[in-house]
């Protein structure tokens, strides 16, 4: 065993020396083959690097001959880019020349043409010179043979020519207003007419002619002594308590009470009615009665003023005005009742104002309160037109409204559609035939104002006012007046009329020129 292991270990020995020897020997032929490759290697790396240097100076001298070359090129190049960019530029040198030169040659021929067109119209104007001057010496010369033809002065000819132009003015004024006016008739009459007449026929109104005085039936003429009482005091009592004097004459079971108060003459009828149904007349009763009649006639009043409000459809009164509507119901004018009239004017105002397009309450309330003056008009200074409009501001209504109060018989011009609306309803009103009588004494003073209007123009001989004053007819001299100036007359005498008359409804005025020739055979 031990040999077996020495043995063992020899052969291991041996076995790792040779192959240290192999291993040697294979190293050192292994280094001898690289030292051969590194030499070789070494001489084949130089070979290349001679053969690089060689063909990087090749390169580099080819470079250089081809950068001179494209500096050469480049040279060129940018030469002829210089070269034509100078020949552009002295080509637009040349034009810019050509054209300044054209310019001055023009403006030359411009400044000659000028100085040439001022000596031509210097020359003109010396023509012209010597033109006017023979033109005013021949109408100095015309005007000189005119003169010693005609036998009239330069003066004298200008003022006939002048008279000449006036009258051929005045015939072509008065052909123009007779057409226009012609036109506007026919067109406003139409118009107006249905206007009106739809209006009036949607309006119905009962017209009742009243006195100053009342009457009250007595059951008796015994009631007449009672009525006066003893020694006259039951009439005197009734008197001074009512301010309404007492007629008792021959008038059979009749007691006339007569005072321009229609109020208290109301106050009274009624008072002396109940007296006469109780049959106990003293002084006292007749105190009490007096007073319930006061209060039943203020009742009165003031019921009438709201239903002549409720049947107008005017809302929003003042409280006073509603009591002064209602006085007019015992307010007359012409023999018209104040109250129906403003109702009238009231409705027809809305029927206007529906017909032409305005607001119909404000055309109605202005209607209705037109004439509201005339409940104070008997206790208040002034007319009861401006009266009215005063009542109207103190209880707040608005302009318009007091512009038609205001305006409704010409005082103050209309401003507003609504104001002429009611003068138109108010003269309608009072137009309508049986709605007003006048006074004989008014009746002719009106005529005599219309004839004396009418003769106060040139060239009138003498005028006629006939159909109660509804038409004028005038007479003119015709030596004084022509066809055309007639026209004229006519227009300025309605102009006349109007601004210095009242008057309802129209008036037609007929202008008549009459020629004659008279001629005697002997």
């Amino acid at each position: 065993m031990l040999y077996f292991i020495v043995g063992a270990a020899s052969f291991v020995i041996a076995f790792a020396v040779a192959a240290i020897i192999f291993w040697n020997a294979g190293i050192t032929d292994h280094k001898k083959k690289y030292e051969s490759k590194v030499g070789s290697a070494e001489e084949r790396s130089k070979q290349i690097i001679e053969e690089a240097l060689k063909t990087a100076e090749q390169k580099k001298r080819e470079a250089i001959l081809e950068a001179k070359d494209e500096i050469a090129k480049s040279k060129e190049k940018a030469r002829d880019e210089l070269d034509k960019e100078r020949k552009e530029r002295l080509g637009e040198c040349a034009r810019a020349e050509r054209r300044v030169i054209s310019k001055e040659e023009a403006v030359d021929k411009k400044a000659e043409a000028l100085e040439k067109r001022d000596q031509r119209m210097a020359q003109k104007e010396a023509e012209l010179d010597k033109l006017r001057a023979e033109v005013a010496a021949s109408h100095e010369e015309q005007l000189k043979e005119l003169e010693r033809i005609s036998g009239l002065t330069s003066e004298q000819a200008k003022e006939y020519l002048l008279k000449s132009v006036e009258e051929d003015v005045k015939h072509e004024t008065a052909v123009m207003i007779k057409d226009l006016e012609t036109q506007a008739k026919d067109e406003s009459e139409k118009k107006a007419r249905d206007i009106i007449v739809t209006a009036i026929q949607r309006c119905a109104a009962d017209h009742v002619a009243e006195s100053t005085i009342s009457v009250v039936q007595l059951p008796n003429d015994e009631m007449k002594g009672r009525i006066i009482g003893r020694e006259g005091r039951n009439i005197r009592t009734l008197e001074t308590m009512t301010g309404v004097e007492l007629i008792i004459d021959d008038t059979p079971e009749a007691v006339v009470l007569s005072g321009f108060d229609p109020i208290r003459r109301e106050v009274a009828r009624i008072a002396l009615e109940r007296l006469i149904a109780d049959g106990r007349i003293h002084p006292a009763r007749i105190e009490e009665m007096v007073e319930k009649a006061q209060k039943e006639v203020e009742t009165m009043i003031r019921e009438e003023g709201e239903n002549a409000a409720l049947e107008c459809g005017v809302h929003g009164l003042h409280p006073e005005l509603i009591k002064l509507l209602g006085r007019m119901k015992f307010r007359t004018s012409y023999g018209q009742n104040a109250l129906k009239h403003s109702i009238e004017v009231a409705n027809l105002s809305g029927l206007l104002a529906s017909e032409v397009g305005v607001d119909v309450k404000t055309a109605k309330r202005a209607g209705l309160l037109h004439d509201i003056g005339k409940s104070v008009d008997h206790e208040q200074e002034g007319t009861h037109v401006q009266l009215g409009a005063d009542l109207c501001r103190k209880y707040k209504e608005n302009a318009t409204i007091v512009n038609a109060v205001e305006a409704h018989h010409g005082d103050t011009e209309p401003q507003s559609l609504v104001a002429w609306i009611v003068q138109a309803a108010d003269t309608i009103s009072a137009a309508r035939p049986g709605a007003r009588r006048e006074t004989l004494e008014t009746y002719t003073q009106r005529l005599r104002q219309l004839e004396d209007i009418s003769n106060s123009f040139k060239g009138v001989d003498k005028s006629f006012a006939i159909q109660a004053g509804r038409e004028v007819r005038v007479m003119v001299i015709p030596e004084q007046i022509n066809d055309d100036e007639m026209v004229l007359l006519a227009r300025d005498l309605s102009k006349k009329i109007e601004a210095e008359l009242e008057y309802p409804g129209q008036i037609k005025i007929n202008v008549i020129r009459e020629s004659r020739a008279i001629e005697y055979a002997k």
